[in-house]
């Protein structure tokens, strides 16, 4: 019984159906996959550390090889163990002692974590192998914006080719692709233009209230995911910039902070489930006949 819940749970989660095809094997598929998914993930993450390190100083992603960013001592092979290796060094390099940012394995267990999360909710397809690299994307353009409070441009555009193969080996049709990079990008385009002109007038400061690169995050992220994964995103991107916008200030007293990783956070639920959330609400709203009911029940 709890195998056909979990079926159907996964089913109708997605719209795909890869995951009824192995029937009593289940359990054992996913004890076999999710632990080579996670490795996959964390090694993967630990590429995303280089990027999310190098790409803002303009440093090269393969001519040098892994090192300490205090001392320069080249990193041996047996502490590139993604996750345990800096458990095995107490997050000290192993040349000059220096404490190691528990950030690195924290990226490398999210993007292997998230990996996991991406196979159960998408099964075994393209499809997933697609998301898993918008998840390593967003991980990357997340955590390089909340570090300088910028957005790289040809780190957003990858988002916008993976919707090509996405185009033809996924269920979105083209035209829900053509409004997702439009509906939440337009609003944030005129925002950014409306405040950017009145904080200028009003303080000199070339500043806007939603920054560029966030309206070319959505629009590349439209184009991927559709508008109905899209409306969700926004919402609970905005949201959670939001309360962790508060909680910021209350912290530090600032006002200004990146609203990128928020939603990359936003986009990357939105992918998993927003397009579930956009259809839930839709049957949510009253039909035709039921206003015309009301309507007419007011009416006398």
């Amino acid at each position: 019984m709890y195998q056909k819940n979990l079926l159907a749970a996964l089913a109708a989660q997605t719209g795909w159906r890869e995951w009824q095809y192995y029937e009593s094997d289940l359990a054992k598929f996913l004890l076999l996959a999710i632990p080579v998914v996670f490795i996959y993930g964390i090694c993967i993450g630990s590429f995303l550390n280089v990027v999310i390190i190098r790409v803002p100083r303009g440093e090269s992603l393969i001519k040098r090889s892994s090192h300490c960013m205090t001392c320069g001592a080249k990193i041996r092979i047996i502490d590139l163990i993604p996750v345990f290796s800096w458990l095995f060094l107490k997050g000290k390099c192993h040349s000059c002692g220096e404490k190691i940012s528990p950030r690195y394995p924290i990226v490398e267990a999210l993007n292997g974590i998230l990996y996991v999360v991406d196979l159960l909710i998408f099964g075994v397809n393209v499809n997933c192998v697609i998301m898993m690299l918008f998840t390593s994307l967003l991980i990357c353009i997340g955590f390089i914006d909340w570090d300088t409070m910028d957005m790289y441009i040809p780190m957003l555009l990858l988002i916008a080719v993976l919707a090509i193969p996405s185009h033809f080996l996924t269920y979105i049709p083209l035209k829900e692709r053509i409004i997702g990079i439009f509906v939440i990008s337009i609003p944030f385009l005129l925002i950014g233009e409306i405040s950017g002109a009145y904080i200028k007038k009003k303080t000199g400061e070339k500043v806007r209230g939603i920054e560029l690169g966030d309206t070319i995050l959505m629009a590349c992220a439209g184009a991927l995911i559709g508008w109905k994964a899209m409306i969700p995103s926004a919402f609970i991107g905005i949201i959670l910039a939001a309360i962790f916008g508060l909680i910021i200030k209350k912290v530090t007293g600032k006002s200004k902070f990146a609203f990128g990783p928020y939603l990359c956070m936003g986009l990357w639920i939105g992918a998993m489930f927003g397009e579930e959330i956009t259809m839930w609400y839709i049957k949510m709203l009253p039909h035709e006949e039921t206003v015309q009911y009301y309507t007419a029940m007011l009416m006398h």
